[in-house]
């Protein structure tokens, strides 16, 4: 009996003290809580937890596909083909680049500029939606991105759990302008082309001219002038690298061509304004 009650005693005994210490140190306990539950999550992040990959197709701007804003300039290009990864704390990469390809913003010294990244990832659900750096990202999103040499916005155009393969195929393509000045005919040069960063994605294979009149008249249709004013009939043949999308053809990832349709593109040398295709072989 004497020793049932002693057991009794001490384990009580035992009890105060350990609730007396936890009373005293209860915010040291919590700290130490915390932290361990935090080293678990990222013990399992790290050794168990199988991390997840997607590819993205961005193209660099403000971040949303309705807003027009600025394109990037030449340095800003240079800067995105010396990135290379984005690292985490840990020093594991998140983001890494796989492909850049970029095309003149008409009539400027900007670039439409088209990044093609492996992101890692974690998956909301079962409906195809993931997080990238604590945001939920899907087509047509904004996504931000810190590399060591370059930071930048992009609105994502293309998101898959495979690698993004763009397929390119040459077609020779026909283009006329009715009204043109004599010298801008001289100004065009065969073999003036223009390259994507990887491939010469256009270049101009042969030129030819005739002579259109166009006759004054004023708002009402009636004859100001009996003389005609001259200008050149220009037909340019040339080779461009696009996209097969069904029974359409695109350029630089958004440009829709097919005949009758206007298309001004630029080149090294040259800024092709008001030409319509009348043929694509």
């Amino acid at each position: 009996m004497k020793m049932q009650r002693k057991v009794r005693q001490n384990r009580t005994s035992f009890i105060e003290k350990t609730l007396s210490l936890i009373k005293k140190y209860y915010l040291v306990l919590i700290v130490i809580g915390c932290v361990g539950f935090v080293g678990i999550v990222a013990l399992y992040k790290m050794f168990i937890m199988k991390p997840t990959y997607v590819y993205a197709k961005v193209k660099v701007g403000q971040g949303y596909w309705w807003a027009t804003t600025q394109q990037p300039s030449i340095w800003m290009v240079k800067a995105i083909q010396a990135a290379q990864k984005q690292k985490d704390l840990t020093g594991e990469p998140i983001a890494q680049i796989i492909n850049i390809d970029y095309y003149p913003y008409l009539g400027t010294s900007q670039f439409n500029v088209f990044v093609t990244l492996k992101l890692r990832v974690t998956k909301v659900g079962k409906n195809g939606m993931y997080n990238f750096n604590r945001e939920t990202i899907g087509v047509a999103t904004p996504i931000d991105l810190e590399f060591p040499s370059a930071q930048f916005s992009g609105v994502i155009i293309q998101l898959s759990e495979k690698p993004i393969i763009t397929r390119l195929v040459p077609k020779i393509i026909y283009l006329t302008k009715k009204y043109s000045y004599p010298w801008e005919f001289d100004e065009i040069k065969i073999g003036d082309k223009f390259n994507d960063g990887d491939v010469d994605v256009l270049k101009i294979l042969d030129k030819a001219k005739g002579e259109t009149n166009e006759v004054l008249l004023n708002d009402q249709g009636k004859l100001i002038s009996s003389q005609t004013e001259t200008y050149n009939y220009i037909i340019l043949k040339i080779r461009a690298m696009v996209q097969e999308e069904g029974p359409l053809y695109v350029y630089g990832e958004e440009i829709t061509m097919s005949p009758i349709r206007g298309f001004d593109f630029v080149t090294d040398e040259y800024i092709y304004n008001n030409f319509t295709i009348s043929k694509i072989e």
